[in-house]
C-alpha cells in the first residue's frame, strides 16, 4: 500500500495524503513479477492516447492476455489520490488480465488542472475510446466494467449511475456509448456534504475545509457550492438502468466514512439495481484487509458474473 503522512487537518495549508490500493503481495511474486511489470502471460500496451484536452494528452495503459484471441471483456481501472494526485501506474487490477480480461488503466485531469466535471468527462472519454478501438485490440465492446478506489471509486460510481447524463460526454468518439456494464467501487465518496457528520472517530480529514479534496474538486468550499456537490454525487443519477454494483468499504475508514457507501447502496436498492455492499471489518482506507482472498474472490466473482458470457 502506498502510504503518506497526514498533517494537522486544522492547518490552513493542509493537504491530506491518500493511501493507494495495491493488489499484490509476496505470495504473488511468481505470477506478478517486479512492480511495474505485468504478470507472466500478460502483455502491456502503454501510453495509448484516448483524448486531448486543451492540448494535453490523456493516456491509458492496456493489459491483455498474451495468448488470447479475444474478444476480451474489459475492466477499466480508475486510480485514487483525492482527485489531485495519483497516476495510472501502478495498476492493481492488472492481475485480472491473467484471468481472461483486458485491463485498461486510465488517466484523468486532476483537480489542480481542472475542476469537476472534467474528471468524469475524461473517464467517459476513455470508455468511448475503448469501444471505438475494440476491434483493434480485440475487446468486447458490450462487456466493459469499471473498478476504482477512493476518488477512483467515486468516478467509477458516476460511470455506473450517470448513464443518461449526456453533458458528461464531451470530446471525441461521441458515436460510441460511455455506459459500463458493471462497477466495483472501493470506498469511494458520494455525498460530500454528509462526510464530516458521519466521520469515523479520529478522522484524518475535515471535508468541509476550503482546501479539502472535495472542495478542491468542485472549485470552492462544499458548503458554499451545494449545487456542484449534487452534480458530483453519484446518487443524484441512480435509476433502474444503473449498472450492477459491488461496493467494498472498511468500517474503520478515517478518510471516507462507511456511511458514504451505505448511502449509495441504499439508493441503488431502492431503484431496483443489483448491488452488494461488503463491509470489511477493521478495514481502513485501503490496506491489507482489501487484498485478502475473500475480497479478491468477491471481486473476481462479481466481474465474472457481469462480464463473462455464461458457459
Amino acid at each position: 500500500m502506498l502510504e503518506g503522512t497526514a498533517r494537522d487537518s486544522n492547518a490552513p495549508d493542509y493537504q491530506p495524503s491518500w493511501p493507494g490500493f495495491i493488489w499484490r503481495d509476496s505470495r504473488e511474486s511468481a505470477d506478478s513479477g517486479p512492480a511495474g511489470r505485468p504478470p507472466r502471460g500478460v502483455k502491456a500496451i502503454r501510453n495509448l492516447e484516448f483524448a486531448r484536452t486543451s492540448g494535453s494528452k490523456l493516456l491509458l495503459d492496456l493489459y491483455v492476455p498474451a495468448a488470447s484471441a479475444g474478444p476480451l471483456p474489459v475492466i477499466a481501472w480508475v486510480h485514487g489520490g483525492g482527485w489531485r494526485s495519483g497516476d495510472k501506474e501502478p495498476c492493481p487490477a492488472v492481475p485480472m488480465a491473467a484471468k481472461g480480461y483486458a485491463v485498461a488503466s486510465i488517466s484523468y485531469r486532476l483537480s489542480g488542472e481542472a475542476v469537476f466535471p472534467a474528471q468524469i468527462e475524461d473517464c467517459k472519454a476513455a470508455i468511448r475510446w475503448l469501444r471505438a478501438n475494440a476491434s483493434t485490440y480485440k475487446l468486447d465492446p458490450d462487456r466493459i466494467g469499471a473498478w476504482g478506489s477512493s476518488a477512483g471509486g467515486h468516478l467509477v460510481a458516476l460511470l455506473g449511475t450517470a448513464v443518461n447524463t449526456k453533458e458528461f460526454d464531451t470530446g471525441e468518439n461521441l458515436a460510441f456509448s460511455s455506459r459500463v456494464q458493471a462497477v466495483c467501487d472501493f470506498y469511494g465518496p458520494t455525498d460530500f456534504l454528509q462526510m464530516d457528520a458521519h466521520a469515523t472517530p479520529g478522522s484524518a480529514v475535515l471535508h468541509g475545509l476550503p482546501m479539502s479534496p472535495e472542495s478542491l474538486l468542485i472549485g470552492g468550499p462544499i458548503q458554499e457550492n451545494r449545487d456542484k456537490v449534487v452534480e458530483a454525487n453519484p446518487i443524484t443519477y441512480v435509476a433502474s438502468d444503473s449498472a450492477p454494483f459491488l461496493i467494498v468499504h472498511g468500517d474503520e475508514d478515517r478518510r471516507v466514512p462507511l456511511h458514504q457507501s451505505r448511502l449509495l447502496y441504499d439508493a441503488l436498492k431502492r431503484a431496483g439495481v443489483e448491488a452488494e455492499l461488503v463491509v470489511v471489518k477493521g478495514g481502513g482506507h485501503g490496506g491489507p484487509q482489501f487484498r485478502k482472498p475473500d475480497i479478491r474472490g468477491k471481486v473476481e466473482a462479481f466481474f465474472d458474473k457481469q462480464l463473462k458470457p455464461a458457459a
